[in-house]
């Protein structure tokens, strides 16, 4: 994964739980917060897919 934030964790369920954190606590959205962390959005979403987890944005969570 292409990201220029190397704090991310790499592991797949470690890194739902901290971008569901970042979700809950500070972004309003998926967007709002890759843009802020330049973070590319599709990478994010296909990594946390290998975990089952998808983003919901009524919700804003992956689950």
């Amino acid at each position: 994964m292409t990201m220029p934030n190397n704090n991310l964790p790499q592991d797949p369920i470690m890194l739902y739980s901290y971008i569901n954190t970042l979700l809950r606590d500070r972004y309003d959205s998926l967007d709002a917060l890759c843009d802020d962390m330049e973070i590319d959005r599709q990478e994010l979403e296909e990594k946390l897919l290998t975990a089952g987890m998808v983003y919901e944005p009524l919700v804003n969570q992956f689950r």
